[in-house]
């Protein structure tokens, strides 16, 4: 699996690099600046890319918005974004599209190997890795002015949390210590009290319950 790397912090970049490479990921491009990222990603095309939102020149969004460049001239591009801090903004803009492998983590998450693995295949497999807390956040937000996310059961409400994440109902399962049933009940009426479609894929699903937390239907 060919990966796009994107790290101004050359001590965190270089660390990237050995833990990926150790885990059977072939690194296409390890890059630090907007400029190189935005080459690497069209020249390259690899099958993900993991990329700090803030990279030189500019150290604002630059990093973000060569990725969602590079999304719009290749749909479906899988991008796995870091992030020093929880940026609600960056995680609307990555979901919009609300196509191809997406992920949102805070950086301190990069020191959970395991997690941070598992993110990465996640979203480059096309599914979602978001950060806990940039999913509550966006509930807390939507819930002040949502109300049918006010009719979810606290019950409900983990189940949706844990869904957002991109964990599959077996995971849910296993985390809240309930059957597999129990969970596919809760996501029924969670899809049912946000009047939102049910469907077996569960990307999509995931994309859809984050569009509606944020944007609303």
């Amino acid at each position: 699996m060919r990966v796009v790397l994107a790290e101004d912090l050359f001590l965190l970049r270089d660390g990237l690099v050995r833990l990926l490479e150790a885990h059977d990921f072939e690194i296409a491009a390890a890059v630090e600046t907007g400029p190189e990222l935005s080459r690497a990603l069209a020249e390259l095309e690899p099958d993900v890319a993991v990329v700090d939102v803030r990279l030189p020149p500019t150290l604002t969004d630059e990093g973000l918005q060569c990725a969602l460049e590079a999304r719009r001239n290749r749909p479906g591009l899988p991008v796995l974004v870091l992030s020093q801090h929880v940026e609600q903004l960056y995680a609307r803009e990555l979901l919009a599209d609300g196509s191809g492998g997406v992920g949102y983590l805070l950086k301190d998450r990069v020191f959970d190997a395991e997690q941070f693995v598992d993110a990465v295949r996640r979203v480059a497999a096309g599914g979602t890795a978001m950060d806990p807390q940039v999913i509550q956040q966006l509930l807390s937000r939507r819930a002040a002015a949502d109300q049918p996310l006010e009719r979810l059961t606290p019950r409900e409400r983990e189940v949706l949390e844990l869904m957002a994440q991109g964990r599959t109902n077996a995971a849910i399962a296993g985390k809240l210590v309930v059957t597999e049933r129990a969970v596919a009940k809760h996501t029924a009426n969670i899809f049912a009290k946000l009047s939102l479609e049910v469907s077996d894929d569960d990307n999509r699903r995931v994309l859809a319950v984050l569009a509606y937390l944020d944007h609303g239907r």
